[in-house]
């Protein structure tokens, strides 16, 4: 195909939003470069919270309709960053949003009561066939989804992890199910990060300032728990800085699932710092790292 791009980009995300606040300044940067950018999307995360008084009817527990809604947010969302390449894992309504709680040990676990297309009951093979066909078609080199905890426990980020990585080997496979399309090898593949050490600063930074209720429960000097990654842990970073005021902008139509006064967009006078790099640990594949240990290109290598 003479108009496919040279390099592309495929991220896999659970619900609308995910892939802004995890990878925007990401995927704004490479579709400025000319990269082709496609996200699949998991689940329209209908279960999700609605933040925002006056849309409250659209939860799942009252009226319902938040997975049409957040599907107009995320269209949103993606013409903000560009994004133009945006796919439903099986196609929209396939698998629903498996609801959220936590569990005594301060991680997400599933809803107590969930629909029976809930996307972490979902039959590993048949999800992950719906991604082979998407990665046989798009045949980005590089693939980007959660780690195997998916960053905070959500079963639907655990799930999508699973379904990501079971897809990209299938698709290589070249007697696996051809009628998916033409095998194609994924050649590298990389998990979300957050920093620890930038969290850490983060939160002395707010506590300098006087604010003393974001982040309340965290302790810059004490231990973060399993939802931030050791930058020991962390091959590549990237330097969103030209991109994130796009990131925020885009993170600012997820209206339902974002408060606007929240701590998401807190510190613009400091260019958003925090959310300007992003972070990814190597999962297959090798990084090219430069003189200080870090990779600073998804495509570096390739």
């Amino acid at each position: 195909m003479p108009d496919t791009p040279d390099r592309r980009l495929l991220l896999v995300h659970a619900h609308p939003d995910d892939e802004t606040i995890n990878n925007g300044a990401t995927m704004a940067k490479y579709v400025a470069e000319g990269v082709g950018v496609t996200l699949v999307t998991c689940t329209a995360g209908e279960m999700g919270e609605v933040l925002v008084p006056d849309l409250h009817h659209l939860a799942h527990d009252n009226d319902g309709g938040l997975g049409e809604h957040r599907r107009t947010e995320l269209a949103a969302a993606l013409q903000v960053l560009g994004v133009t390449d945006q796919r439903w894992l099986g196609g929209f309504g396939t698998f629903h949003d498996s609801g959220m709680a936590w569990h005594e040990d301060g991680h997400a676990i599933a809803a107590e009561v969930v629909p029976e297309n809930a996307f972490w009951h979902a039959d590993l093979v048949e999800a992950a066939d719906h991604l082979v066909a998407v990665i046989r078609e798009v045949r980005p080199q590089v693939l980007v989804t959660y780690d195997e905890f998916g960053g905070y426990g959500h079963p639907d980020h655990v799930q999508a992890h699973r379904v990501a990585t079971y897809a990209a080997d299938l698709a290589g496979v070249g007697s696996y199910k051809l009628e998916l399309g033409e095998p194609w090898e994924v050649a590298k593949v990389y998990w979300c990060a957050t920093s620890e050490d930038l969290m850490r600063e983060s939160i002395r930074a707010l506590r300098a300032a006087g604010d003393t209720e974001t982040f309340q429960e965290m302790d810059p000097d004490g231990d973060l728990g399993p939802f931030f990654t050791p930058d020991a842990l962390i091959s590549t970073r990237i330097d969103g800085a030209a991109h994130v005021e796009r990131k925020m902008s885009a993170l600012a139509e997820h209206r339902t699932q974002v408060e606007q006064d929240g701590p998401f967009f807190q510190g613009a006078e400091s260019g958003h710092a925090f959310w300007a790099e992003e972070c990814y640990r190597i999962a297959r594949g090798e990084a090219r790292r430069g003189p200080d240990g870090v990779e600073t290109d998804l495509f570096a290598g390739l």
